[in-house]
Parts: C-alpha cells; sequence; structure tokens
C-alpha cells in the first residue's frame, strides 16, 4: 500500500534528519533523490507545511460532485421529461437544464468534453417507422424470403 505523499515526504526528511543520506532514502522510498533533497529544503525553510499538498491548478469545477451525479441522472431519463420535443440529449440541452434547474452557466462545448469523460456522447435514437408490424415482418421472413431467396 503506498503512503500518502504527505507522509511520504515526512517520512523521508526524518530519515535524512537521522543520519541516512538522501540517495538511500530516495533508493528505499522509491523515489528520486532530487525529489528528497527538495524535501529537505521545503521542511528547512517552512517547516511541515513546506511539505504538505498544494491545492492543484487550475479553476475549481462548476459542479460540486453531488451535482454531477445530478447531471449524469438526468441523462438515463427522457429529455422530453424535461420539455424538450425529441428523444435526443445534445449539449446545449444539457446545458439549458444544468442554468435552470442548477442555477449554473455552461458553455455546451465545454460540455461535450465534460460529458464524454464520463462516457456519455451524444445519442440519437434508433428511427423506427409507427407502423412497423414487428410479427409480419417475422412471418415474412419465415414464409416469403426462402422462396426469393432460391431464385
Amino acid at each position: 500500500m503506498a503512503l500518502p505523499m504527505d507522509q511520504l515526504r515526512r517520512l523521508a526528511v526524518t530519515m535524512a534528519l537521522d543520519g541516512e543520506a538522501p540517495e538511500q532514502v530516495a533508493e528505499v522510498l522509491d523515489v528520486s533523490a532530487r525529489s528528497v533533497w527538495r524535501w529537505l529544503s521545503a521542511w528547512r525553510e517552512r517547516g511541515d507545511i513546506g511539505l504538505e499538498t498544494r491545492p492543484g491548478w487550475g479553476r475549481p469545477p462548476k459542479l460540486s460532485d453531488a451535482q454531477a451525479t445530478q447531471v449524469l441522472g438526468w441523462l438515463e431519463q427522457s429529455p422530453c421529461d424535461f420539455g424538450f420535443a425529441t428523444e435526443r440529449w445534445t449539449a446545449p440541452r444539457v446545458a439549458a437544464v444544468i442554468e435552470s434547474r442548477l442555477g449554473v452557466r455552461m458553455n455546451h462545448r465545454y460540455l461535450n468534453d465534460w460529458l464524454a469523460r464520463r462516457g456519455f456522447t451524444p445519442q440519437v435514437p434508433e428511427r423506427r417507422p409507427r407502423e412497423r408490424d414487428e410479427a409480419a415482418i417475422r412471418a415474412w421472413v419465415a414464409r416469403q424470403w426462402p422462396a426469393i431467396k432460391k431464385k
């Protein structure tokens, strides 16, 4: 089981302060010696705070985890349930529902990528004629198609 990075850094610094060479510490912990030197320097400059994991870069997500789960749940329902005329979820439609229900504006182009990373792609329902009669089709395939195929 791997240690969280904060604990790994503290362990490396403790080992180095106990007299181990940074190169040996790096080998034992399976990290680079350069990292051990950086962690020692950070600990000397800022103490234990220098070894803490910093928050990630970039803008924070617009949707919380709970909201994202809610949005993905909507996609399992029919778009008609949300007032749309057809059975097709599109990014602009998802964006409109997010804005109306959650009050969060999201660009539909970004939503395409956001949805794709979660395994959803634009879905187009299979087109079926309303007058399609499955029983008549099976009967035709069973009786008439073999006769046509022989010719």
